[in-house]
């Protein structure tokens, strides 16, 4: 897997302008079951990727927590929302909430997320690419596949399918 993450980035960037054009055209013209496409993909990437072994997402990035997602983890943490905002958090050029530092700070040395159950709505979401209105996140989906395997192939087989 260390192998892999480390080719990913170079690999992606290979193919950024590939992928590029093709999500170009996939927002001018998405095909009328392309979000069924994807969701058996997806399924069919998951059964075989554990995320567990990479965790690469949890290592590079960083998710957006909205307020809700505050509200949830501070209150699993038994917080004030503001307590746990200046105790992890940093608002960006965004002007979003996001981790202070990565890799994440709920990321375990065994790749689990010690907040896993109350984990904030981008990490549950995380790669998107069982998103519905999949054609809409093309550029959000052409920064994850430089970051998540499993993101990478599905794009890969989804060009296969579609071309």
């Amino acid at each position: 897997m260390d192998e892999l993450l480390r080719e990913l980035p170079e690999k992606a960037k290979d193919k950024h302008t590939e992928n590029k054009k093709f999500f170009n055209k996939l927002k001018k013209k998405p095909p009328k079951k392309l979000d069924y496409i994807m969701q058996e993909l997806h399924e069919e990437e998951f059964e075989q990727t554990d995320c567990l072994t990479c965790a690469n997402c949890c290592k590079t990035t960083g998710p957006l927590f909205t307020d809700k997602d505050v509200s949830r983890i501070a209150k699993h943490f038994k917080m004030k929302d503001h307590q746990f905002i200046s105790q992890f958090l940093r608002v960006d050029e965004d002007n979003d909430y996001v981790l202070q530092s990565v890799p994440c700070t709920f990321l375990g040395t065994d790749n689990y997320c010690s907040i896993y159950d109350v984990r904030p709505k981008a990490c549950r979401e995380f790669p998107h690419t069982d998103r519905k209105k999949f054609h809409q996140i093309g550029n959000l989906t052409l920064k994850n596949v430089a970051i998540c395997p499993a993101a990478f192939n599905i794009v890969e087989k989804m060009k296969q399918r579609l071309q």
